[in-house]
C-alpha cells in the first residue's frame, strides 16, 4: 500500500497562496494590464518614444507579475490531480514526481511571499546597481568584479533583463566600478537589501607566502527613474566631461568621445556612462542616474533630520553588511540576518535568494519596531 497523503501540506501552500494573492490583488493587476495594453495599441503611441517606452516597460511588468501568479495556481491544480492519480494508482513514481512539485512550490511561493512585503514607495521598480572596490587593491577590484558576476548570474537564473551601464576596468585585475540597470518587476525593492560594505576574507592569489588579504567592495542600489523632474539641477551645479569609452587595460573601443561624466559638485556625486552609442544618450542616461541619487539623499537627510529630532538614533546599513570567505571555513555570512551559506562557490554563482529573503525579512521587522 503506497503510504503517501501530501494533503496538509498542500493545504498550507494554497492557505499561503490566498494570502499572497489578496495582497497583489489579482483583479486590480488584471485592469491595469487592459488599460495599458489599450494604451500599447493606440496607433499613435511611437510618436512620443518616452512615453512609448514608459508604456510598454510598465505593460511589460505587469505581465510578468500576473503571470507568476497565473502560473503557480496552475501548479497547485496540477500537483493536486498528479497526487490523486498517484493515490488511486499506488504509483510510486508519481507520488515521487509530486513530492519534488510540492518542494518546488514551497520554494516558489516562500518567495512570492517575500514580495508581499516591498511595500516602499519605489519598491516596484526596476534597479540601478552600481559597484564600486574599496580597501584591498588587486583583491578589492577582482572582488567588485566577482560581485557584478554574482549579481548578472543571480538576474539570469530569473530571467531579468539588466543592461551593463558602464565599466570602470582596473590596472590589473577586476574592476574599479560598474554599473548596470536590471529589468524587471520588484528588482529595486529585491536588490536594495544587497546596498552595503561587503567584505572578502581569502588568500590573496596576487600576493605572496599564501597571506591572507581582506579587502571590500561597495554596492549601492537605486530605483529607476523614469522622470526624476523633483530635483532641479542648475547647469552651473554641473561639471561635464566627454571621454573615449574603453575596455580592459584602458584598451579604447570606441573613436568617438561618447563617453560621459557628471559631477554634481555641491556633493560630489560622480555618475559615467558610456554604454550606449551617443554622447547625448550617455549623458541623458546619467542626467537620469544623477537626479534619482539627488532625490535619495535628498529624502535620507529629511529621514535623518525626523529622527534627530524625535532623540531616536538607530544604526545604519553600516560597514562590512556580508562576510565572504574563502579560506579554512568557506562561509558567506550575512551579518546583519545571521543568514549563512557554507558553499560560497554557489553564493559567487548567484545563488543569493535565501540571503535577499532574509534581508527582506529583517528589514521588514526593523520597519515595524
Amino acid at each position: 500500500m503506497l503510504e503517501f497523503d501530501p494533503s496538509a501540506d498542500i493545504h498550507a501552500l494554497r492557505s499561503t497562496f490566498s494570502d499572497i494573492k489578496s495582497v497583489v490583488d489579482v483583479d486590480s493587476l488584471t485592469a491595469e494590464i487592459a488599460r495599458l495594453s489599450e494604451e500599447a495599441g493606440a496607433p499613435d503611441l511611437w510618436d512620443d518614444v518616452d512615453k512609448a517606452q514608459k508604456v510598454t516597460s510598465a505593460l511589460s511588468h505587469r505581465q510578468t507579475e500576473l503571470k507568476r501568479v497565473t502560473e503557480v495556481e496552475q501548479r497547485l491544480d496540477d500537483v493536486e490531480v498528479l497526487v490523486g492519480l498517484a493515490q488511486e494508482m499506488e504509483d510510486e513514481e508519481s507520488a515521487e514526481e509530486a513530492r519534488r512539485e510540492i518542494t518546488d512550490l514551497e520554494k516558489v511561493i516562500s518567495q512570492l511571499e517575500v514580495q508581499t512585503l516591498l511595500d516602499g514607495e519605489y519598491d516596484d521598480r526596476g534597479a540601478v546597481v552600481t559597484i564600486r572596490s574599496g580597501a584591498g587593491g588587486d583583491d578589492a577590484t577582482d572582488f567588485a568584479e566577482m560581485l557584478m558576476r554574482m549579481y548578472l548570474r543571480w538576474a539570469e537564473r530569473h530571467k531579468y533583463s539588466v543592461k551593463v551601464m558602464d565599466t570602470s576596468f582596473a590596472e590589473g585585475a577586476g574592476i574599479k566600478s560598474a554599473t548596470f540597470e536590471v529589468d524587471a518587476p520588484y528588482a529595486y525593492g529585491t536588490l536594495s537589501v544587497e546596498a552595503g560594505t561587503h567584505r572578502l576574507a581569502r588568500i590573496s592569489p596576487f600576493g605572496s607566502a599564501d597571506k591572507r588579504q581582506t579587502s571590500f567592495a561597495a554596492v549601492e542600489v537605486i530605483p529607476v527613474m523614469e522622470e526624476a523632474q523633483e530635483v532641479d539641477i542648475p547647469e552651473g551645479d554641473i561639471r561635464v566631461d566627454v571621454f573615449r569609452s574603453s575596455g580592459p587595460g584602458g584598451q579604447s573601443v570606441n573613436t568617438t568621445d561618447s563617453a560621459v561624466r557628471l559631477t554634481h559638485l555641491p556633493t560630489g556625486i560622480v555618475v559615467s556612462m558610456q554604454n550606449e552609442k551617443s554622447q547625448i544618450q550617455n549623458r541623458a542616461a546619467a542626467m537620469r542616474v544623477l537626479q534619482t541619487r539627488l532625490m535619495l539623499l535628498q529624502k535620507e537627510e529629511e529621514a535623518a533630520k525626523k529622527k534627530e529630532l524625535a532623540g531616536t538614533i538607530t544604526a545604519s546599513w553600516g560597514d562590512q553588511m556580508r562576510s565572504y570567505f574563502l579560506y579554512g571555513q568557506q562561509l558567506v555570512k550575512d551579518l546583519r540576518t545571521g543568514h549563512e551559506v557554507g558553499n560560497p562557490a554557489v553564493v559567487f554563482d548567484g545563488d543569493l535568494d535565501g540571503f535577499i529573503a532574509a534581508g527582506i525579512r529583517w528589514r521588514k521587522r526593523k520597519d515595524d519596531d
